[in-house]
């Protein structure tokens, strides 16, 4: 049997929409019925599970979830079904385009499967300001003209072309995005094309990040750590007081979330610009690149998760993976453990050091340095160690294959024509 395997290339454009008032209407109403079916299917599947989990024997005297044991669970290929079933009486669900109520369910289905995977938090239902966004999983051909793309039942929208659309690549998908700063646009674009990764090449440089400097390269940079939230922390606070004085479901209080999202959001883009300047500036030095293999999720739970989460490490990594893949940057994870305990330049275990100790004196071989440079220098030597094992290996496998293909069958292990072993032996 032939197994053909596809090799997509995805890239994720966003772009500004610059819709007229009747196009926001549209959106809004969308976004309003995408809220009511995933209410609806999350209520479905809540109740089912709580039907199954009472006892027999042991009812609730308040009130209790009564649904016939020969009812499936209400997975995605049932709730679709009553989907198509409730458009036919139903004229607001008749309204809105059929495949992106579908992209809800399917959203909502595989919010149950990471639940379950992943050990996610339990979906949550969604009020008039949670629900931000639809997905149209299929678009026209053509579909875009200039500054302009053509939308299921919003016709043509405008949008900020910061940027050109490959040719090469095909509009597969559209998700529309309300953010506080308006709505946005990310196109889903794909390319059947095959890259390999990037082999390793040119300057290493390995880099530490941590949070009294943000990082430090192993050619002895330190990069400070600046402090996003900090900045704008008064104004926040201000307006997070006059909130608690705002009452629940007023124009007042509608108001001034708004404005409290788009200074949130004002952080967010500031350390998201940031972290993209920071990429390019470190593939600039060097061709290769080593990290450690560090789970930021845990740096968020601790005594100083709000710096962590200030800094963002998990996104500048992410970051700094696309951007060395598109300039042709090798990039590579690395042992995390003893970084700061171990000279880079014998190899002596120094030892834990206080997080007051900065510098890195060894007594082996008197190497002194900064104490975040050492260890971006240890990251670089086992990444190159890493490889040079890694080469050796791929040698001695040459050299084994090379072996192999000396050897010639002769006989049958068995003597006859059985299905016996084979006895291979050398041509000598």
């Amino acid at each position: 049997m032939l197994i053909v395997v596809e090799l997509m290339r995805t890239l994720t454009y966003e772009f500004k929409l610059i819709p007229n008032k009747k196009q926001i209407d549209v959106i809004e109403y969308t976004l309003d019925v995408c809220r009511s079916v995933w209410n609806y299917a999350l209520r479905n599947r809540k109740d089912w599970l709580k039907s199954r989990k009472s006892p027999v024997n042991a009812c609730s005297l308040i009130q209790e979830y009564i649904i016939s044991p020969d009812a499936p669970y209400p997975n995605y290929h049932n709730q679709a079904k009553a989907l198509t079933k409730a458009k036919k009486t139903n004229n607001i669900l008749k309204s809105v385009n059929a495949q992106v109520l579908q992209q809800v369910l399917r959203t909502l289905d595989r919010a149950f499967a990471d639940m379950q995977s992943k050990k996610l938090g339990f979906p949550r239902f969604k009020n008039k300001y949670r629900m931000r966004s639809y997905v149209y999983p299929q678009m026209l051909k053509d579909c875009v003209k200039g500054n302009e793309i053509k939308l299921p039942q919003l016709g043509w929208v405008k949008f900020r072309k910061s940027r050109e659309i490959p040719d090469e690549f095909q509009l597969k998908q559209a998700r529309i995005v309300r953010k506080a700063s308006g709505y946005f646009i990310m196109l889903s674009l794909q390319l059947d094309v095959n890259i390999p990764d990037v082999p390793f090449h040119g300057h290493p440089l390995g880099i530490d990040l941590g949070l009294d400097k943000f990082l430090a390269t192993s050619d002895g940079e330190l990069v400070d750590r600046p402090r996003f939230l900090n900045r704008l922390q008064r104004k926040r606070k201000l307006l997070q007081r006059r909130l608690r004085n705002k009452k629940k479901g007023s124009n007042n209080r509608h108001k001034l979330n708004q404005k409290i999202a788009r200074l949130h959001q004002r952080i967010s883009d500031t350390r998201k610009d940031w972290h993209f300047k920071l990429a390019h500036h470190l593939c600039n030095q060097a061709q290769s690149i080593f990290i450690e293999d560090i789970d930021f999720r845990s740096w968020g739970r601790g005594m100083l998760s709000k710096h962590c989460l200030d800094a963002g490490f998990g996104q500048f990594v992410t970051i700094l993976k696309w951007v060395a893949w598109k300039r042709d940057v090798f990039v590579a994870e690395v042992d995390k453990n003893f970084t700061s305990q171990i000279c880079p330049n014998c190899g002596f275990h120094t030892g834990k050091k206080t997080l007051d100790v900065r510098e890195h004196n060894c007594p082996e071989c008197g190497y002194k340095t900064h104490r975040d440079v050492a260890a971006a220098q240890v990251i670089r030597n086992r990444g190159l160690a890493h490889l040079e094992s890694q080469s050796r290996w791929k040698a001695d496998l040459k050299g084994v294959e090379e072996y192999a293909l000396g050897l010639s069958v002769l006989e049958n292990a068995c003597g006859d024509d059985g299905t016996g072993g084979k006895a291979l032996v050398t041509n000598l």
